[in-house]
């Protein structure tokens, strides 16, 4: 099992946020996620590189068949062909080129054994043939790992006939990873789509040889463990193992936010470190099982199994606490790389956008047509371009891209609900209700408050490298989760891993929340939310899982002060402020039970 070169990963972020993160990053063994929901992007990105970096291009058209697999295995080769060139150059080091070398050692965290070995090396005197040596023994290149929301599926036309399921966008994705030259990880998100899960047992990358090597593995990103299971259990019976369980926090987190009923980041981390060997146990016993009955090889060894998390981590303490209390493979961290322009690609107005944002200015919003809540900034360009359109009265976009085409109310293709099609056939419908004006107002508001973010969350990046925005615009959308209120300074990516790691403190402000008690705060604003939602309308059978909700949101607190009580060796100058902030949230939790109660 590869150790990991770092303790922490760069998670997806939008679209095109991450979408060079390798190039940036990889060198330095630092592990980071692509987004490959819009194609289009990444031919322009394959463009812009090429000619960076003085290589052939042939764009790869709308015309030319399987485009979408096409355009996405060819970046994905590129930046595979990049990150090991410069890899290979910081490995092959000599006294005039030693800088990256330094440079990664120096990022590695105090404990890393490649670290101490390397001082060690160079104490008295530097032999660079020694050292090259040493290099191409020790140093692990980080992973370009892929994320597909497995939702953003559309299905594709041709001469107005619905392509077959392959064509889909999610399936066409998956397949351009799977015939590219990486050796990563596909990140699943967004829930089960059986179906594309089914389709990824077509590519042999992604079952494992007799030693148990998968050259592509599967990471399921999850917010609970009754979810992993299901979904590991329907992926093993496939002949399909999940390498690794990635659990983000349901509201603490950045982009869409998958709230759970309840159940707290800690509470899930423990369920996961205690079930651990029985997921292990039962999954790769259906696996094996699966193999046998298709005559492929069955690994004659157990197979690894990663848990790691991510969602509003912010010091080294809880970073360090993360990952010794719940045995973890990796922490992610996203949002404060978003101010790292050495890792991640993000337009300078945007970026000083972020660092001044505060709480009140990031939000989760109705925004997203997938009707998931979306972590978004207030006054976000892409937003204000929404608004004025809706002054013109002509609220919706052209809809350019069309990866968010899903709804099929008005017509069998779909149409994306932040459309100007799908939304002026929807207002005309609303027009024609006899509803109070007061009930009409509400659902147009419900209507024009979509946001094209299919284009938005990768207009950034186009902007940073100059590449033109004619055709789909300029605006900006941009989904920070509820941590970046805490940073405010454009960070280098030494800044940022000397923060991660302890050496150095990027965050000025005295007063961010625990990582624990922010995400319990959103819980229990989300449930204050949804109770005021009912209260119109009452609903038995809500009010049943809103007690549960509830329920499940005492149990973690009860939890909490466990382990803020008991764990010695963390936390320990905050030991009262945590205690009383859990009281505070207690306090909240508790009037909305009464509320909860009386509604009965």
């Amino acid at each position: 099992m590869k150790k990991n070169t770092h303790s922490f990963h760069i998670p997806v972020m939008g679209i095109g946020f991450t979408i060079d993160s390798p190039l940036k990053v990889a060198q330095y063994g630092i592990d980071s996620v692509v987004s490959l929901v819009d194609d289009i992007l990444v031919e322009k990105m394959r463009k812009l590189y090429s000619e960076k970096l003085e290589l052939p291009y042939k764009e790869i058209t709308d015309k030319v068949d399987d485009f979408r697999a096409k355009r996405i295995t060819s970046y994905l080769n590129l930046l595979h062909d990049q990150t090991e060139q410069k890899f290979n150059q910081l490995k092959n080091i000599t006294s005039e080129k030693s800088k990256a070398l330094r440079d990664y050692i120096h990022m590695l965290p105090e404990y890393s054994s490649v670290k101490k070995e390397f001082l060690k090396l160079t104490e008295e005197s530097v032999d660079f043939s020694k050292l090259k040596d040493w290099a191409n023994r020790n140093l692990t290149m980080g992973s370009i790992d892929v994320n597909i929301m497995t939702k953003v599926d559309k299905g594709n036309y041709q001469d107005k006939k619905l392509m077959s399921i392959e064509y889909n966008d999610a399936h066409a994705a998956l397949r351009g990873f799977a015939e590219s030259k990486l050796t990563s990880s596909l990140v699943l998100s967004a829930g089960m789509n059986p179906r594309l899960y089914a389709y990824i047992s077509n590519f042999k990358d992604f079952f494992p040889d007799k030693n148990g090597y998968i050259k592509k593995k599967i990471i399921l990103k999850v917010s609970d463990y009754r979810s992993a299971f299901i979904q590991g259990k329907f992926l093993a019976k496939k002949g399909l193992w999940v390498s690794e369980y990635r659990i983000e926090s349901g509201l603490n987190c950045g982009g869409h936010a998958f709230a759970t009923d309840g159940f707290l980041l800690g509470p899930v981390l423990k369920e996961f470190r205690e079930n651990k060997e029985a997921l292990k146990e039962q999954t790769q016993n259906l696996m094996f099982e699966a193999l046998k009955d298709s005559n492929k090889i069955i690994p004659n060894t157990d197979l690894e199994l990663k848990i790691t998390t991510q969602g509003g981590v912010g010091t080294e303490e809880e970073h360090s606490f993360l990952m010794e209390e719940y045995q973890l493979d990796s922490v992610g961290w996203g949002s404060p790389f978003l101010l790292v322009p050495e890792a991640t690609s993000v337009d300078d107005k945007t970026m000083q956008q972020l660092a001044k944002a505060k709480e009140a200015d990031l939000y989760l919003s109705n925004t997203s047509p997938l009707g998931i809540p979306f972590n978004t900034l207030k006054g976000n360009t892409k937003d204000i371009q929404k608004q004025e359109l809706i002054d013109k009265g002509r609220p919706g976009t052209s809809c350019p891209n069309k990866y968010i085409s899903l709804n099929k109310e008005f017509k069998e293709s779909g149409l994306c609900t932040a459309s100007r099609e799908y939304q002026h056939l929807k207002l005309k419908e609303l027009d024609a209700l006899e509803i109070s004006n007061q009930e009409k107002e509400s659902r147009k508001e419900k209507i024009i408050e979509k946001s094209c973010i299919c284009v938005g969350l990768g207009t950034s990046t186009l902007i940073l490298n100059n590449v033109s925005t004619k055709k789909t615009g300029d605006g900006v959308s941009v989904c920070p989760g509820p941590n970046m209120a805490y940073y405010d300074k454009i960070m280098s990516l030494k800044g940022i891993t000397d923060h991660i790691y302890g050496r150095k403190n990027m965050i000025s402000r005295l007063d961010r929340p625990n990582v624990f008690i922010k995400e319990l705060s959103l819980y229990i604003t989300h449930l204050q939310d949804k109770v005021d939602e009912i209260k119109s309308e009452i609903d038995k059978k809500q009010l049943r899982y809103l007690s549960k909700f509830k329920n499940n949101l005492e149990a973690g607190i009860y939890y909490y002060n466990e382990v803020f009580t008991e764990k010695k060796d963390f936390f320990a100058l905050q030991k009262e402020v945590l205690l009383n902030a859990l009281k505070v949230e207690q306090n909240k939790l508790s009037l909305i039970g009464l509320e909860i109660e009386n509604l009965k």
